[in-house]
């Protein structure tokens, strides 16, 4: 049972109701009166606690973000250090030394003079719209005509201007296309192949999100794709983007999914998990090939006019830094592998349940699937089922999302498995229950 709480839930979802605008949230659904959202308060490595006192583990990172754990002592620290010092000061004409000991760090991270160029941004859609900006303005140096970027149908970059026409438009079904920018979308490899040289001619640079398409419902490239994509942009003189903004850090068990098919993109974009989960930061990285164009302008040609106030951000780089700190040694990914074996065998236990269409995982990413025209209601309604099992988690259409922090015990994962095993059953013996 809860313990009492020093919070006012009423209060607090009243004023919510009366005064927030919550994103992905159906409005008139969210600000009804039955309607009872969870207040989250507190937490502490993969759990979190609701103003209610009601325990839950944090089975989607809060929202892909946390993979350390939450309230981890050495991030923390890192921050309050900072606090001590300053905590935001203009990267316009200035610069800071987290900041420019994190640029350091991640360059760190690739072999030598490939990703050698770190532009800070505020997420993973500000991150991309700074490559958008890099790659027109890198071929508009070039004197190349040059603009078309190629992106891969299901695929989702954020939901700024720029970034949403790579995907989020139609994946969402949003209307209207007053921003819409140059792109074209194709389905696979095989559709690039197949472009005649002089539509190719016009291509900038191919975006992806490397071995797994997150928003899509977790769907997995077959194995090969990104090596292909690195051997196809190379031949055709085209530069490639990886957002690996859901991917990076970890996530598919090795420290960037783009190692895993040996690629190095000419641009990358880093985000979410970038600072444990703590504070908005991402990073769009460049390689110096791309960079030096910038650097031989002349006249201000080279300003790469895009940048936002917190730019930068010296607690951001603070806990990004941290962060970091935590994978040295190698010890986190090792243990993490073998957290991903053990997801894989609790998962199996799933895919016998009337209901499930199909399970997919990708290192410590995994979605399940639900079958029937009712998918995606039925899937939503799990979710919110597995409340009662201690799990917390979000579906995407008809996919169940499972992708905990990596801080999660292998009890909580067993936990987490058993709660959707549990609500998958109870919402498909409910449904059955009702039909005609």
């Amino acid at each position: 049972m809860p313990c009492k709480s020093e919070w006012d839930t009423a209060a607090l979802v009243a004023a919510d109701k009366r005064h927030v605008w919550h994103p992905f949230a159906d409005t008139g659904e969210w600000c009804a009166p039955d309607h009872k959202p969870l207040v989250l308060v507190r937490g502490e490595g993969a759990l979190l606690w609701d103003s209610e006192g009601r325990e839950y583990i944090d089975g989607n990172s809060s929202i892909w973000t946390n993979i350390h754990g939450h309230n981890h002592p050495h991030i923390n620290a890192a921050i309050v250090r900072q606090l001590g010092l300053v905590a935001h000061t203009s990267f316009l004409g200035f610069t800071n030394p987290p900041a420019i000991r994190l640029a350091e760090a991640i360059v760190a991270l690739f072999p030598p003079e490939t990703l050698t160029r770190v532009f800070f941004s505020d997420d993973g859609s500000t991150g991309i719209e700074a490559a958008l900006r890099i790659v027109e303005q890198f071929w508009r140096l070039r004197g190349s005509t040059r603009t078309e970027i190629v992106a891969f149908r299901d695929g989702y970059h954020g939901d700024t201007a720029g970034a949403a026409a790579l995907g989020a438009r139609s994946l969402f079904g949003i209307k209207g296309e007053g921003w819409r920018a140059p792109v074209r979308e194709v389905g696979n490899i095989k559709d690039l192949a197949a472009l005649p040289g002089a539509e190719v001619a016009q291509i900038a640079a191919v975006v992806i999100e490397p071995l797994i398409q997150g928003a899509a419902g977790m769907k997995l490239w077959a194995p090969g794709t990104l090596r292909e994509l690195r051997d196809w942009t190379e031949g055709k003189g085209i530069l490639l983007i990886a957002d690996e903004v859901m991917t990076g850090f970890g996530r598919t068990g090795t420290m960037f999914a783009c190692e895993q098919e040996r690629v190095v993109p000419d641009i990358m974009i880093l985000g979410k998990a970038l600072t444990g989960g703590y504070l908005p930061l991402a990073l769009t990285l460049i390689t110096e090939r791309v960079f030096r164009l910038f650097a031989a302008a002349q006249g201000g040609d080279g300003t790469l006019f895009y940048g936002h106030s917190y730019t930068g951000n010296a607690l951001g780089s603070s806990a990004a830094l941290a962060s970091l700190q935590l994978f040295a040694g190698g010890d986190l990914l090792i243990e993490l592998r073998r957290k991903i074996i053990l997801l894989k065998e609790l998962l199996a236990d799933l895919e016998p349940l009337p209901g499930v269409k199909d399970i997919r995982q990708c290192g410590f990413i995994a979605a399940i699937e639900l079958a029937g025209t009712e998918a995606a209601t039925r899937a939503k309604a799990v979710c919110l089922e597995a409340r009662r099992g201690g799990l917390l988690t979000r579906p995407i259409r008809e996919s169940i999302v499972l992708m905990p922090p990596f801080a999660v015990t292998t009890g909580q994962l067993r936990q987490s498995i058993a709660a959707l095993k549990a609500a998958i059953q109870h919402v498909l013996q409910k449904a059955e229950s009702v039909s005609p």
